[in-house]
């Protein structure tokens, strides 16, 4: 038996809207990943200490409160910090177009923008993660 890909869905930051966080780490959760959500209001620090402690494959960030570029950097320097930048950084939330390639270069993997399906977000990390982890979904 393969196992699921461990998945740490987190709402950084301020922002208080969780509904898309909670429809995508259902989604992922009922095509047989395992799913940590870790509710509102998550520092960087709090989401990668999850991540580590979870063995985590994949974090995916829900980020509506416009601090994106911020929010993304930190994480991806602290996964560097602690020597995991084998954990897939993938996002989405209300993310300009223009910053998309910004957050590319800095080690995100993929950015969904409002419209992205949750089908679409399921078969992204089935494809990706899986080759990316060794493990297989």
């Amino acid at each position: 038996m393969v196992a699921p890909i461990r998945i740490v869905v987190a709402k950084p930051g301020l922002d208080g809207h969780d509904r898309g966080a909670k429809v995508v780490a259902r989604a992922l959760r009922d095509a047989g990943n395992e799913v940590i959500y870790t509710g509102l209001h998550q520092t960087p620090e709090q989401i990668v200490e999850t991540a580590i402690q979870e063995d985590a494959d994949v974090i995916g960030l829900s980020v509506l409160s416009g601090a994106h570029m911020t929010l993304f950097k930190k994480l991806i320097a602290l996964l560097d910090e602690r020597d995991a930048r084998d954990i897939v950084v993938f996002g989405g939330g209300i993310i300009p177009e223009a910053d998309i390639p910004l957050l590319e270069e800095a080690g995100v993997a993929k950015v969904f923008t409002p419209g992205a399906t949750t089908t679409e977000i399921v078969a992204w990390v089935k494809e990706n993660v899986a080759d990316a982890s060794g493990v297989e979904a």
